[in-house]
């Protein structure tokens, strides 16, 4: 007798479910290490039994409200995990988990918009081994009956990077999978780590080299796996112990330094505001803007033309003050301010 091949359904390449579905994925990431998302919108559908070689997260998401009744309806199915069947009343935010090489099928009795976020099992035993043996590491099956906030929330914003594509797109990315892989470990593992400690957290001089590396590429994109190779640990502990001696995240703290660095190249060069956005990592010159207006207080643009009038001579910035409005006035004492601190 004759058995039936199960298909499997590989991420890594393109395209990979699209002969299961109905219709193809309307979003899909493309060259993230260890990750990828894939967003769908389907009608009424069944899909056959098949596997996965990457762990899968499912995730329910709301229905557009072009549809009628969006806002009414309930997406509800059945889901066959590991050949155990389940009932779900699929809610929006609602996750299902299906491990790599687990037999998998389900069906939907409505129309549903959801995610499907695939985890490589190497990731899991990249960030876990310094916890637990990582050839024990299994993760657990789960039916979509519950909602999980932190999943959401990771996907989403996933989601949203996958959309807009700004800047430190590798180092958010990076943040998120390793952020996601610990709560897989914690809470989805039948072996639960026990974290270790490292009690003198970050050296002085490991913290130098990796800030002096931040400082050097600050024109790139930097990612958190050079970072934390630079500090020779996992990068969990590299973003545990650097939050915790610098006060700020690794993504917050490199923002800061472009910043400050896009500040002095204003005040003491002749580039222009499209080029320093370019020498200091930044997308364009809007982003730029926007970064800068949000935490110094005003743009880039505004900082250079009280930098012009601060090089008047006495007389000539008087008569230029005493013609503006108060409001620009005022501006221009909070800019001035910002500058003698400098």
């Amino acid at each position: 007798m004759s058995v039936q091949k199960v298909t499997v359904i590989d991420y890594r390449k393109a395209n990979a479910a699209h002969s299961l579905l109905p219709k193809p994925s309307i979003l899909s990431s493309s060259g993230w290490s260890n990750l990828h998302l894939e967003v769908y919108q389907q009608p009424k559908f069944e899909i056959a039994e098949h596997q996965h070689t990457m762990h899968v997260i499912a995730c329910g998401l709301p229905d557009s409200p072009e549809e009628p009744g969006w806002d009414r309806k309930i997406a509800s199915g059945e889901r066959w995990l590991d050949g155990k069947l389940a009932r779900e009343r699929r809610r929006t935010g609602d996750i299902a988990i299906i491990p790599a090489g687990i037999a998998h099928r389900c069906n939907w009795n409505t129309s549903v918009q959801f995610m499907i976020l695939a985890i490589e099992p190497a990731l899991l035993q990249q960030v876990g081994q310094d916890f637990v043996n990582p050839d024990r590491i299994e993760l657990t099956p789960r039916f979509m009956s519950e909602p999980d906030p932190l999943i959401q929330g990771i996907s989403s914003t996933l989601k949203e990077e996958l959309e807009s594509g700004k800047i430190g797109g590798d180092l958010l990315i990076d943040s998120l999978k390793t952020t996601l892989a610990i709560h897989l470990l914690r809470n989805y593992c039948t072996t639960q780590p026990t974290l270790s400690n490292y009690p003198d957290g970050l050296s002085q001089s490991t913290l130098q080299q990796v800030t002096e590396y931040i400082y050097e590429h600050l024109h790139q994109d930097l990612r958190l796996v050079e970072l934390s190779a630079i500090a020779q640990i996992s990068l969990y502990h590299f973003l545990r112990l650097f939050k915790q001696r610098m006060g700020i995240t690794p993504h917050q703290y490199i923002l800061q330094r472009r910043i400050e660095k896009a500040k002095h190249l204003l005040q003491h060069s002749k580039l222009s505001i499209a080029d320093i956005a370019v020498r200091t990592g930044f997308s364009d010159q809007s982003h730029l803007t926007r970064c800068f207006k949000r935490i110094v207080g005003v743009t880039p643009k505004q900082l250079l033309q009280t930098l012009s009038i601060n090089s008047m001579d006495a007389v000539t910035r008087n008569k230029y003050v005493e013609a503006i409005p108060d409001l620009t006035r005022e501006l221009l004492g909070t800019i001035q301010t910002l500058h003698d601190d400098t």
